[in-house]
């Protein structure tokens, strides 16, 4: 891969990371929020949810604004709502407020997660944007696992708040980054023909392409699996399994590295036997793993080491699925690809946050709802793949180019 190419991945992965960061370097801190602010473990989760539901919905505008304003302005935009919006996390004097100010945050971090999807697409398509989006992945993996183990070490010393008045000196350094170090890769001759009209017709356009939709649905329960896995995790690994929080923030990091290490298989395998068949296998793979997880909790066997050794697997499977999903998604609609982009991270994160809430309803104290979550998660998608990728069409047997 090109310098430039290495340049795109590093900064589009940073950028991409700030708003996961802000989710990932607060969980070890979910229960001390709870006691601090008097709140109960419901109205705790309900500001990672009110960030993701902000985030899902937020892209329906970045989208448009990214074809018309072309890829930069937008993410200047979201960056420092991010920051302001951190500020006021970090000076909640409630849960309520908390609630408030992490919807807003998710406003600002969701131009992160959008745009530089619509990115890789402007520079390319089939398997060199899937290495790049793998590469992009490397770097974002940064917050998975660095960041739980930076929140824990916060929370030792300082406090909860601590945590936002980092990840606000985080996207003012994007912002640094951005100006620096990312070229518009949105000529001005093509925002001509974008609008609002144009982005209206294009989400109606993308809404009945079936191949499209499915592959969108196969990444978002894909991904929604390992956001039951992040709402859920910080209290049944601490409070259930007795973690520390430093124990807590190592478990979390072995699956993402796990996750996001296969990923970096993509291209080569792309290559090698196409994309739509890596995407088959994987697909396969997570969710055979995942039911085979639920199966042994059900059956009595409630163990720590069961859990992060399969869900290690499973999402090892997963780290093929996401990026690849994107990549054969976005493969036709390079002409609309921030809107495309939008749709896809909306539904992805509106898809999640309906999870979360979901597997919340049947909170136990034990691990049981959070695992039959993800076994669900993968099913469907796994019942998706069959029906997107099996049929014949455009994705069942041509290997990506």
């Amino acid at each position: 891969m090109s310098s430039s190419l290495l340049r795109y991945a590093v900064v589009l992965g940073l950028l991409s990371a700030i708003g996961p960061f802000a989710i990932d370097m607060y969980l070890p801190a979910l229960p001390a929020i709870g006691q601090d602010l008097g709140a109960s473990t419901t109205a705790v989760q309900m500001s990672l949810m009110a960030f993701f539901i902000s985030v899902g919905l937020g892209q329906l505008i970045y989208g448009p604004l990214a074809d018309m304003w072309g890829r930069k302005r937008p993410l200047y935009f979201g960056l420092g709502v991010f920051a302001l919006a951190s500020i006021g996390c970090a000076l909640a004097p409630n849960v309520e407020m908390l609630i408030f100010f992490r919807f807003l945050q998710g406003l600002g971090a969701c131009a992160g997660m959008v745009v530089p999807r619509a990115i890789v697409r402007d520079l390319h398509t089939g398997n060199e944007a899937a290495r790049l989006m793998s590469m992009l992945m490397l770097v974002f993996s940064i917050s998975p696992i660095l960041a739980p183990l930076a929140g824990s070490a916060v929370t030792a010393v300082a406090s909860w708040r601590a945590v936002f008045w980092i990840v606000m000196v985080a996207a003012i350094l994007g912002m640094v980054l951005l100006a620096l170090a990312l070229d518009e890769t949105r000529p001005a001759k093509d925002r001509v023909e974008s609008s609002v009209g144009s982005a209206l017709a294009g989400y109606w356009q993308l809404l009945r392409d079936r191949h499209f939709m499915g592959l969108v649905f196969i990444g978002a329960f894909g991904i929604s699996s390992f956001f039951a896995y992040l709402a859920n995790s910080s209290f049944v690994l601490i409070d259930h399994y007795g973690l520390t929080p430093t124990q807590y923030s190592l478990a979390f990091s072995v699956n993402a590295i796990s996750f996001f290490g296969f990923s970096q298989l993509n291209g080569k395998l792309g290559s090698m036997f196409g994309l739509a068949k890596v995407m088959r296998v994987a697909v396969t793979g997570f969710a055979a793993s995942v039911v085979i997880l639920f199966l042994l909790f059900l059956s009595g066997i409630d163990a720590l080491a069961v859990l992060i050794i399969v869900l290690f697997i499973g999402n090892g499977f997963l780290g093929l699925v996401i990026p690849t999903s994107a990549v054969l998604a976005l493969d036709e609609h390079g002409e609309i690809a921030g809107t495309a982009s939008a749709l896809m991270g909306t539904i992805q994160m509106v898809t999640g946050a309906v999870v979360m809430a979901v597997v919340g309803l049947f909170l136990d104290g034990t691990a049981l709802p959070m695992v039959a979550g993800i076994a669900a998660c993968g099913v469907i998608a796994f019942t998706l793949a069959q029906v997107t990728l099996g049929r014949r069409g455009r994705f069942a047997e041509v290997p990506a180019e």
